[in-house]
């Protein structure tokens, strides 16, 4: 059974940074894709980052230059590194996790999801 336990939210000024993690576990090995999804109150969820089995990532376009994925392999963990943070960004922050996608940054392409985890950005 696969399980995907976020971390690493809270609140934070703006221009601060904050570092998400999501734990994965059930996977048999490192071979699946991962990516960062955020949804604030009203809208839409959207697809912030995302890093394939093959290493390559995609970003939004919002965040792209500010938000960087990761993924430790060793330790089945994948982190979303948040600089330059702005009111914008302020959204419930999920991660999403499949062993295969076809558009990295589209809900409908992950099985996968963890609970969330909260981040706001005051200006």
């Amino acid at each position: 059974q696969v399980q995907l336990v976020e971390s690493g939210g809270g609140s934070v000024q703006a221009g601060g940074s904050l570092r998400l993690s999501c734990a994965a576990s059930g996977f048999p090995d490192s071979r699946y894709s991962i990516a960062w999804f955020r949804q604030a109150p009203g809208k839409e969820r959207e697809g912030v980052a995302a890093i394939e089995r093959d290493g390559s990532t995609t970003y939004a376009d919002s965040v792209k230059g500010r938000f960087t994925i990761s993924k430790d392999n060793a330790k089945n963990t994948s982190y979303l590194q948040m600089s330059s943070l702005k009111p914008e960004d302020t959204a419930m922050y999920y991660c999403a996790a499949d062993v295969w996608t076809e558009e990295p940054l589209a809900p409908r392409d992950y099985m996968y999801w963890g609970q969330g985890t909260q981040v706001t950005v005051s200006s």
